[in-house]
């Protein structure tokens, strides 16, 4: 029986771990390195320490209502989008509010995790920690691992020859990035074009004498200003959109993304993707288009080589007097505290049953949270999670055999081992990932039942965002405010826009109806289609399984 749990980490899936420890009658000890919780979120100037943290200017890409934790919303007057700062203190009023930092040890570095003699039988594991020089031996009945996959920097040097004994200015990973000011004036090789190398690129221009941004990959640009200014995720993250592309062909679902990302701008043109790609990915900014219009960015092809000031491109063009090279080219994962048995068979998060148990152990009493890349809030992703964990070491939920366990890590993982750059390709359905934890944790809501009990509800969770506060309507955990967050997130969206008010707003709720009148005839459709063609053990219609 599991009573004392080691929760290791205390950001966002740390915290949501020790809050489900504590909803299942559990006794959780977490373990933070830091003086304090946030994880990543808890901006400091310092690159010394081996503690990750965002830059300063960063901006969340996904929104409050599609981010927050599924029983405390964000305040109504927070932006849709929100600064480090404000990340921040959403976290500290959740620990405040649910009471956690009383289970947290500070300034607690977790040493080792190693199984107990016995753990075939008791699925214990020995935990070593060290506070202040001092060492100390726990032994717990189950491990949390809430380390994130934001750890290593990935620096793949060999690929770029010259860069090591070569070149003479300086470079650095985006880890050690905090802001602008060093590079004033300074000419700048940005390599990778991710979510943050598309972001650094744009900051850097504002000082930067010039910025070349180096990718490899087609990628598609983004905005997070949606249709009629409401956020990206809030308008696409839908269950009808998610039906409409498991039914429709993926050539014709692919042609339809592309012609919406190019009705922003011609991507081609400004030579980051073409729609006969087949590989390609997506990232989030606002200003990269303006920039390489008016020049301050310039995209250039994979690197070849560098010499001592220079960079040859593989088209064969060369961009002479670079100053300084800053890889985005993305983290590597490590649990150096884990036994090497356990250690050894976690190549990425294909190798877990349901990216989160190590499917090979005795005993399922060792939990991986929020190792996953979703279109979606990881924070999100990484609470549900702990829900289902949580309720696994209560003995509410139930895990197949580890033989079926391994079967299907084996049938899901891919055939070779990729780099962080190319794992941005195995991003996982948001909504598919979330709802798959969901139903195996009994907290999956039905839509089906709800249209028969609740139209108006039923029509805002498979029309409208497939916000968190979804999975709190039904099952362990339920939340009697669930209901109200859901037909209340558009007003909270549109609150901190109504510092001046305007005449002819049109009513946000009335339009909310209209659309879901209109849209009630395709949902029906779509019910019907799937409920002709199914897909065997997935539905998005049905709720908690037995």
């Amino acid at each position: 029986m599991v009573r004392r749990v080691a929760v290791i980490g205390a950001g966002a899936g740390g915290l949501a771990s020790v809050k489900c420890c504590l909803e299942e009658g559990l006794e959780p000890t977490c373990f933070e390195q830091s003086q304090d919780i946030g994880g990543v979120w808890r901006y400091t100037d310092s690159t010394a320490s081996r503690r990750l943290s965002v830059y300063r200017s960063v901006i969340t890409n996904t929104s409050k209502e599609m981010s927050c934790f599924s029983d405390f919303p964000f305040p109504e007057d927070f932006p849709s989008y929100l600064p480090h700062s404000l990340v921040l203190e959403y976290l500290r009023m959740y620990a405040q509010h649910f009471d956690l930092l009383r289970h947290i040890r500070f300034q607690t570095t977790v040493l080792s995790v190693r199984k107990r003699p016995d753990f075939t039988t008791s699925g214990q594991w020995e935990v070593v920690t060290e506070t202040d020089g001092v060492h100390e031996s726990h032994v717990f009945d189950a491990v949390m691992v809430c380390t994130g996959h934001y750890q290593e920097p990935y620096l793949p040097l060999a690929s770029f020859p010259g860069i090591e004994n070569r070149f003479k200015g300086q470079r650095l990973h985006s880890r050690e990035y905090r802001d602008m000011q060093a590079f004033r004036g300074k000419r700048v090789l940005v390599v990778g074009i991710g979510n943050t190398g598309g972001d650094l690129s744009v900051e850097l221009s504002r000082v930067a004498a010039k910025v070349f941004l180096s990718t490899r990959s087609n990628t598609w640009v983004i905005s997070r200003v949606s249709d009629h200014g409401f956020p990206l995720d809030m308008m696409g993250t839908t269950r009808l959109n998610h039906l409409l592309e498991w039914l429709l062909p993926s050539a014709l679902t692919r042609r339809i993304k592309f012609r919406k990302f190019n009705s922003w701008f011609n991507h081609t043109n400004y030579g980051l993707a073409s729609s006969k790609s087949s590989k390609f990915k997506m990232i989030i900014n606002d200003e990269l288009p303006f920039c390489l219009l008016s020049g301050t960015v310039v995209l250039k092809p994979n690197v070849k080589e560098f010499t001592e000031s220079s960079a040859v491109f593989e088209d064969g063009t060369t961009e002479e007097n670079i100053d300084v090279v800053l890889f985005a080219t993305g983290y590597n994962f490590s649990f150096p505290f884990l036994e090497e048995s356990v250690r050894s068979a976690i190549d990425d998060n294909r190798s877990l049953y349901k990216c989160v148990f190590p499917p090979q152990l005795e005993k399922p009493t060792l939990a991986i949270i929020g190792l996953i890349q979703l279109t979606g809030s990881i924070m999100v992703g990484s609470e549900m999670q702990a829900r289902w964990v949580t309720g696994v070491f209560a003995g509410w939920n139930k895990l197949p055999p580890p033989s079926r366990m391994v079967a299907d890590v084996s049938k899901r993982k891919p055939p070779v081992k990729r780099n962080p750059s190319e794992r941005e390709n195995l991003k996982m359905s948001f909504i598919g990932y979330v709802d798959r934890i969901a139903v195996s944790a009994g907290v999956k809501p039905s839509v089906l039942r709800l249209l028969l009990t609740d139209p108006q509800l039923a029509l805002a969770i498979f029309l409208g965002p497939c916000s968190p506060y979804q999975y709190r309507l039904v099952g362990r955990g339920r939340w009697s405010g669930a209901r109200a967050a859901i037909l209340t997130q558009w007003q909270r969206t549109l609150k901190p826009l109504r510092t001046r008010v305007v005449d002819g707003n049109s009513n946000s709720s009335s339009s909310w109806c209209w659309m879901c009148l209109l849209a009630l005839p395709a949902a029906l459709t779509a019910g019907l289609l799937f409920s002709k063609y199914p897909q065997p053990g997935w539905s998005p219609w049905a709720g908690p399984q037995p």
